[in-house]
């Protein structure tokens, strides 16, 4: 693997286990708790950093698979199911981030996507090394947005200030 590639895919996994660091040992009921007057849940994170960026972007946008759409009833990644489990979320965004790795490795940085949706319009990244440098902002955003409510829910922070 290029360099470059690695260095990207390295600070794309850093993000990665941001996420998934900041929610070890949170109970079932403190990962589906709203925090926010908006409404989502930490789970429902979760399930959308699995499915609308890792499987979309690197799955359908870079390599091209047509993949049927997510057995989720309520028709948005962030909305869960009462009868979801969580492991069965993090589990996924796990296999999910393994098969995105496969794909980053086997791709050169400048290929060019090889679907794009109609959905966006004009709107369109060039390459992999853009689709990375979106998922990358992507991910360290919502890993942000984990550490609040992480933060909200018993003290504990990502990040130890002295």
């Amino acid at each position: 693997m290029e360099s470059e590639t690695q260095g990207l895919l390295d600070c794309l996994d850093n993000q990665r286990a941001h996420v998934l660091g900041i929610l070890e040992g949170l109970t079932d009921g403190e990962l589906r708790q709203s925090m926010l007057p908006s409404g989502w849940a930490i789970l429902g994170l979760v399930q959308h950093l699995a499915l609308d960026v890792e499987r979309f972007w690197f799955r359908e946008v870079v390599a091209g698979e047509i993949l049927p759409e997510p057995d989720n009833a309520s028709g948005s990644a962030w909305e869960l199911s009462p009868t979801t489990r969580a492991e069965s979320v993090l589990d996924s965004y796990r296999q999910e981030i393994k098969r995105a790795n496969v794909i980053v490795a086997s791709t050169p940085l400048n290929a060019e996507p090889k679907m794009w949706p109609d959905f966006f319009g004009d709107w369109r990244l060039g390459d992999l090394r853009a689709v990375l440098l979106h998922v990358i902002a992507e991910t360290a955003c919502h890993a942000g947005h984990l550490d609040a409510a992480r933060e909200l829910i018993d003290g504990r922070t990502w990040l130890k200030l002295p």
